[in-house]
């Protein structure tokens, strides 16, 4: 090969040195519409526990389903585009969720619920990971940035789960849910469209890249301060996400049973906490790029802490402007978690992104098993008042290293 031709190549493998607006604003809307498709398994919560009679443990089994496989698939699914990009696999990751959507609508009875949701998290699993290295690759300069329109897009989607319960399927049940059949579809071109840009970038894959051997230091920091920092944000991801599934799970069912609300005014309580979450999300990355990673991490979740602790002893009211602060300061943290840990694993976006993608739906999925059990032995109160001290953890924060010796890892 010349060496105009050598040059020229590294040039497309190359990241982009410029922020690509279109393409992040492409995947935020893909990650919308997935994750408004996700949200109607826990919109039609209240619903399938009347018409099928389902305990709390067989609901907490529901979103365990699906948030369990994306959980096992996701850091497969990463790691395999790390060695051996696959562009086009996008679209096919939100036709493994439409096939989800159609057999949820139809399904008549627990099983084939738990089969449906399996099929829409294989789709999680495919989309997540991969998407996440979009923004990557089109962030440039500005990845909190990147990261953030990514994500709000999926917390935009989640958001609308409430308006779906109250608005289509408390009047048509859960047959409504064939309707997002056209969502998928739309989902479906887009990635499309992505995937064409993604394969133009030429992505190298890892094999070609230099490894360092065991005990070397990369960069500023040793190995072992990086598994240590890696290891601090997976119980950061922890105390997050289990309590936001808390929150998502079981929040309206403690407004109907202890405050005696409507199944409709329940679901606008949870879907002001979901865009409460979608603000802090879109904040939280530019914020990162300012302050810096590490500020803005510990000060997300520990800042969560008086509003959780709060929440269970106030009225009504306050219970609403409580868990919409608590969604608005603790959601600001994530897509900073998956940028600080794409610093400190540079080669390994697809990997990174999938394991804390991964853990995020996993660790939903098994906190809504066991807060189901603990709430079918207790209360759904006592749940609340259990995890409120869960945003505590954000105080292990302050041990990550400074952002300058992460971006040198």
């Amino acid at each position: 090969m010349t060496t105009v031709a050598r040059t020229a190549a590294a040039a497309q493998a190359a990241p982009v040195s410029t922020t690509v607006f279109p393409i992040l604003f492409a995947i935020s809307i893909v990650h919308l519409l997935n994750d408004s498709m996700q949200s109607t398994v826990t919109a039609l919560f209240p619903i399938l526990r009347d018409s099928l009679s389902l305990s709390y443990t067989q609901i907490g089994f529901i979103a365990f389903a699906m948030n369990i496989t994306a959980s096992i698939l996701q850091p497969i699914v990463g790691t395999y585009a790390d060695i051996r990009p696959r562009p086009y696999i996008l679209p096919i990751g939100v036709g493994f969720t439409l096939v989800g959507i159609v057999a949820l609508a139809l399904a008549p009875n627990f099983a084939t619920i738990l089969l449906a949701v399996t099929a829409m998290g294989i789709g999680s699993a495919i989309f997540h990971p991969e998407s996440s290295r979009v923004a990557y690759l089109a962030a440039g300069a500005r990845r909190g940035l990147a990261q953030s329109i990514f994500q709000v897009g999926g917390n935009i989607g989640s958001s609308l789960g409430p308006i779906m319960t109250a608005v289509l399927f408390v009047p048509l049940g859960q047959f409504g849910v064939i309707w997002f059949t056209f969502v998928a579809l739309a989902g479906i071109a887009i990635q499309y469209y992505v995937a064409r840009w993604y394969k133009r970038q030429n992505v190298a894959p890892r094999s070609s890249t230099k490894r360092n051997g065991p005990g070397e230091r990369i960069g500023a920091l040793s190995r072992f301060q990086i598994v240590s920092a890696i290891v601090i944000l997976v119980f950061l991801v922890f105390s997050k996400h289990v309590y936001m599934s808390s929150i998502t799970s079981f929040y309206t069912f403690y407004l109907i049973d202890d405050y005696g609300v409507t199944v409709e005014h329940a679901q606008l309580f949870l879907f002001a906490f979901l865009v409460a979450t979608a603000a802090g999300t879109f904040f939280g990355g530019p914020l990162a790029d300012r302050f810096g990673r590490r500020n803005i991490i510990w000060l997300s979740i520990l800042g969560t802490a008086p509003f959780s602790i709060a929440l269970p002893y106030a009225d009504l009211f306050w219970s609403g402007v409580l868990c919409v602060c608590a969604g608005f300061v603790l959601s600001s943290a994530f897509s900073i978690i998956v940028v600080y840990a794409q610093e400190l694993l540079p080669g390994n976006v697809g990997l990174v992104s999938g394991l804390f993608f991964g853990l995020a739906f996993g660790l939903g999925g098994l906190g809504s098993v066991v807060l189901g059990w603990i709430a079918d032995a207790t209360s759904i109160a006592y749940i609340m008042k259990l995890c409120a001290y869960l945003p505590l953890l954000g105080v292990l924060a302050i041990l990550l290293p400074k952002d300058r010796k992460a971006e040198a890892a």
